[in-house]
């Protein structure tokens, strides 16, 4: 097995790990116990084949674009783990220089746009299948809202009476988690997606919009959602500062600073501020 299939056969296998430990992840949330009854882990399948279904597009999109300019780039690699979702993401790898701020735009925003597209029939989708319950009284967890969220939600389930929230359907979940890996992606540090996005628009100044946008993270997990502290973390260990293309003094074209700002737009509409919270 020469190195190029034995790395294509490291992508299937965590590819493979990450769709069982989703299934069972879906699972549990059904409220299955899979050492108990493993034999009705399948309730996990709806919601598994749903987020590996969202992660694999968006990274696709990164894939073809960066395919379609000749950079040389690895499969998708998914990762695994013991989480209440089953995976942390996936990510590609490149291996070749991008050459300037017009080939950075397009490889960065692909995978946010595809997401972003099919993470939201899906979520429609399981908004259908979902119930409108009493929780007044009640505890447990409740799933924060984005500003397209609640814009869909709206526009699907319709307004809701005082003390009823939306038990979402397995299907929901995972276009809901699309939405935040979207938002997550998008925020405009480092080489994040957003980062990428941010650099092609604006060049160093992206440099000061990170660090900006690091400080109101921070401020977030301090005020609100402690989640946001470990990502500040994070984030300040993968570094605010993207590099420079190498052509970086090729502009952008009206065409890709529509896309780019569309791209920005998107990460605002889809944005968080407090994913998870208790009732």
């Amino acid at each position: 097995m020469n190195f190029k299939k034995s790395r294509i056969v490291v992508n299937i296998i965590l590819f493979v790990l990450t769709l069982a430990t989703t299934v069972v992840a879906g699972a549990i949330q059904e409220g299955v116990n899979p050492l108990k009854n493993p034999e009705q882990i399948f309730k996990g399948i709806p919601f598994s084949f749903t987020l590996m279904g969202i992660l694999l597009a968006h990274e696709l999109g990164h894939y073809l674009i960066a395919k379609k300019h000749g950079l040389s780039v690895t499969l998708p690699y998914f990762i695994p783990a013991p989480s209440f979702i089953g995976t942390f993401g996936a990510f590609i790898k490149m291996r070749s220089p991008v050459r300037d701020r017009r080939m950075l735009l397009d490889v960065g925003a692909a995978g946010p746009l595809v997401g972003v597209a099919v993470s939201i029939p899906f979520l429609i989708l399981g908004l259908r299948l979902s119930e409108a319950k009493l929780i007044q009284g009640q505890m447990g967890t409740t799933l924060g809202s984005s500003l397209l969220l609640s814009l869909i939600s709206w526009l699907v389930v319709g307004p809701l009476p005082d003390g009823y929230d939306i038990v979402i359907h397995p299907v929901g979940f995972a276009g809901w988690i699309g939405l935040l890996v979207t938002s997550l992606n998008l925020m405009p540090i480092g080489q994040l997606d957003g980062g990428h996005v941010a650099y092609a628009l604006w060049g160093e100044r992206q440099n000061k919009i990170s660090k900006i946008f690091f400080l109101g993270l921070l401020g977030l997990g301090v005020l609100g959602w402690q989640g946001w502290l470990f990502w500040s973390l994070l984030l300040f260990l993968m570094g605010f500062r993207h590099p420079p293309p190498l052509d970086w003094w090729v502009p952008l074209d009206p065409k890709r600073k529509v896309i780019g700002w569309l791209t920005m737009a998107i990460f605002i509409l889809t944005f968080i501020p407090v994913p998870f919270s208790g009732f």
